[in-house]
């Protein structure tokens, strides 16, 4: 698998490759139309600027965010781009059947040779009733313990390799390797990488034994990142994917044009974390909204605890915030997700943070 499949660099004076994770975000007063526009402005600005790739995260039932579809997100914004890497960040395996997600990235392969990275979580993505629901069973269980195993049916299926007289012998996915031992074919040179996704030590150590690259959500788990990241470090065997541990990290980061004006929107998003973990899914709310909220005690104390590893403010002061927690955690790579209720604030902040950096202009 070529190097830069996994491994980049970003220009500019960036310490480790940055990239982007798209949580296609819908504020209040908007359609997931408009967020979806804004996906695709996004991942053409982080194209033309330099960033290494483009993720986006299967979430169900959460109104404001319209990202249930990684698949056919990834497709659209395949064709509106040319270079830069997309992915997923994740998709959930327990929700799906492997041998349709080796179909669907095997299409998204055929569309975008040697662009497409395969992030996987272990989490449904919702609520217990949701997932129930997308699995057609209240084994919810059961679907995070078999993981190691679903993953080992994927890989199969995208490698086209059961061994013979696996019940999945002669089932293959298709795009995929099957076709180029089919009269006439020819081998794609490319198979989506598999990246595994987490918040805790479980996907990490499987990511080490495996010599998997690994992606931890520091941008809602930070006080287990440094723990997760190390036992990732300690349990890795090098592997025909990676001779050497590979890690990065999600992070919520927000640059604006003033620090203000960052603090008002970073507290709209939380806001909307406040009623998702209350129970209240909703759109992202205006940061007037936010402004004229009577927090509780309780959401006060939660708004500060989650804003805290929210890294905001001007482009100098998130250049700065980032630097340190790269240091800090020894990430291998920065994946950046911007949480507004304004497409054009998200938007925004990707290019403050690339000027920053001295990321290149477009020609």
């Amino acid at each position: 698998m070529p190097a830069d499949d996994i491994r980049g660099t970003t220009p500019g004076t960036a310490p480790v490759p940055l990239s982007v994770l798209d949580l296609v975000t819908v504020g209040a007063g908007r359609t997931a139309g408009d967020a979806l526009r804004t996906s695709v402005d996004i991942s053409r600005l982080a194209e033309s600027r330099g960033y290494h790739r483009y993720w986006v995260a299967e979430h169900h039932s959460m109104p404001g965010v319209a990202s249930s579809s990684p698949a056919v997100i990834l497709a659209h914004l395949a064709a509106h781009t040319e270079r830069i890497r997309l992915g997923s960040g994740g998709v959930m395996l327990p929700n799906h059947a492997p041998l349709v997600i080796a179909e669907q990235f095997g299409t998204l392969e055929a569309m975008a040779p040697g662009r497409i990275d395969l992030g996987l979580g272990r989490a449904p993505g919702t609520d217990g009733a949701t997932a129930a629901a997308l699995r057609r069973s209240d084994r919810l269980n059961e679907g995070a313990d078999d993981f190691p195993q679903q993953l080992s049916e994927l890989t199969r299926f995208l490698d086209d390799d059961f061994p013979d007289g696996h019940p999945y012998a002669r089932i293959h996915a298709v795009p995929g390797p099957v076709q180029a031992t089919s009269p006439g074919g020819v081998q794609s040179p490319h198979r989506p990488p598999v990246w595994l996704l987490g918040s805790s030590g479980f996907s990490a150590r499987l990511a080490g034994m495996l010599g998997l690259p690994f992606a931890f959500a520091h941008h809602f788990s930070a006080q287990n990142t440094v723990p997760a990241l190390d036992l990732y470090r300690e349990t890795f065997r090098p592997s025909a994917v990676l001779d050497a541990p590979y890690a990065l990290i999600g992070v919520s980061a927000l640059a604006t044009d003033d620090e203000k004006e960052a603090r008002r929107q970073v507290l709209a998003a939380a806001l909307n974390m406040v009623r998702l973990r209350t129970g209240r899914p909703g759109l992202v709310p205006t940061p007037e909204e936010a402004e004229a909220y009577e927090f509780s005690a309780m959401e006060r104390e939660f708004v500060d605890t989650w804003n805290a590893n929210v890294i905001h403010g001007t482009a100098d002061e998130v250049r700065t915030g980032l630097d340190e927690l790269q240091k800090r955690t020894g990430a291998d790579e920065l994946m950046l997700t911007a949480n507004a209720h304004g497409g054009d604030v998200r938007l925004r902040s990707y290019e403050l943070i690339a000027d920053a950096y001295g990321l290149p202009t477009p020609a």
